[in-house]
């Protein structure tokens, strides 16, 4: 096959993969309507669906034994998408107002994977025992979304609880609140009509179809990176982790210059440890990693990082700000030179990975540490003001100028 012919190919191949992927994330709610989901699990069943492209790619490169490729491709769209639908939505809109028990609840899960991964991909624990180690937080995790708020609070959580009646009420408590903010941020993105049957079947058609083009676009993109000499790391790490996250970056975009963003924290971060779950440890176990990779390892530990940065920031802020978003997007050219820059070189020099992470961690640090600007933001105009933030709960309390701009419009 010509070059020229291959090109063709892999064009085709991404265009209906990630059109035919909106299709099937679109009938999918529409089934978890009427099958009556929570808004929250039908926000995990919307990102699981939105990832097919980057699962279907990184399990055909591992079934080929092209580890480097299909790890590229799960942790690179990771990193990839913390910075198109988290920084370039915070530039876009200025400020993304976020609830912070949200940000906790699902920074706690996030963080967990982005570390699993991590010690998985230095080979530290087999892919088995890391993939336990996911599903031993995603299991619960989706449990709870499914249960929704209503019912976690007339549930108990531990008979082993009942001699600290208060801790346990208090827990529960938290928990029900967070899920119930989940659901009013993924509110107002996701409100599917209910399915008919009809829809059962075209979201069967459209998963062949997405998994028979992703696996095309995998095959022809390994072959063009082949023939012009791209190392396997940047061909999946980049070129395929980008391509395969387009479609959630432009949704991110177009959400956020709509003033409706708040959801794009929970289906980011849900959708990177759905990746990292059925995408790379799950096919891992049956196929392997094969020996570490150096260039694996760091992207796994820029996608750590930068889980970590993005939710640090989020929590303090009470949301995302531009100046968040700038870091963000910052942080993956850097990663991005750094990958690039070593990509040819089997043991890379440590001013060329260290020295450009070191630089980062120092700056993000060096941001925390000083405190936010005064906020001038308006309340979301979907959500308002973000639940749980009253001055009457120490360390939750909204920025100055919101709680103005609140108490006058209410006046």
């Amino acid at each position: 096959m010509s070059v020229t012919l291959q090109v063709l190919v892999f064009c085709v191949a991404a265009a209906v993969s990630l059109a035919t992927s909106y299709l099937l994330v679109t009938r999918l709610e529409r089934i978890g309507e009427r099958l009556g989901l929570s808004e929250a699990l039908l926000g995990l069943v919307a990102a699981l669906a939105a990832d097919a492209p980057e699962i279907t790619s990184a399990v055909s490169a591992l079934a080929q034994h092209q580890q480097k490729v299909g790890a590229g491709v799960i942790i690179g769209s990771n990193v990839f998408n913390l910075a198109a639908l988290l920084g370039l939505g915070g530039i876009v809109a200025g400020s993304i107002a976020l609830h912070r028990r949200v940000v906790m609840l699902g920074g706690i899960i996030a963080l967990w994977v982005a570390a699993i991964c991590l010690i998985t991909t230095t080979g530290t624990i087999p892919p088995a025992a890391g993939l336990a180690a996911t599903l031993a937080v995603l299991v619960p995790y989706a449990v709870l979304l499914g249960a929704g708020a209503r019912r976690l609070q007339r549930v108990p959580l531990a008979r082993r609880w009942e001699n600290w009646p208060a801790v346990a009420r208090r827990w529960e408590n938290w928990l029900a609140v967070a899920i119930s903010e989940e659901e009013q941020e993924l509110q107002e993105v996701i409100h599917p009509p209910r399915g008919r049957r009809r829809d059962v079947f075209l979201a069967v058609g459209a998963l062949v179809v997405v998994v028979a083009a992703s696996v095309v676009m995998e095959r022809s993109g390994t072959s063009l990176g082949a023939h012009f000499g791209v190392p396997q790391i940047v061909t999946g790490g980049v070129v395929l982790a980008a391509v395969t996250s387009l479609p959630n970056a432009v949704a991110a975009v177009y959400l956020a210059a709509r003033g409706r963003g708040a959801a794009m924290l929970s289906t980011t971060l849900n959708s990177n440890a759905l990746n990292v779950a059925a995408g790379l440890l799950l096919p891992a176990t049956i196929t392997g990693l094969g020996p570490v990779s150096v260039h694996s390892v760091l992207i796994a530990v820029w996608y750590l990082v930068l889980t970590a940065a993005a939710i640090a920031f989020a929590y303090r802020d009470g949301g995302v700000s531009r100046a968040t978003g700038a870091f963000i997007i910052g942080s993956y050219l850097v990663f991005l030179g750094s990958l690039l820059a070593t990509a040819h070189t089997a043991a890379p020099a440590p001013r060329l990975t260290v020295l450009p992470l070191l630089i980062t961690v120092v700056a993000g640090a060096a941001g925390l540490a000083r405190r936010p600007d005064r906020w001038t933001r308006k309340p979301d105009p979907v959500m308002g003001p973000p639940a749980g933030r009253s001055r009457g709960q120490p360390g939750d309390d909204p920025p100055a100028a919101s709680s103005t701009t609140s108490d006058e419009s209410r006046s």
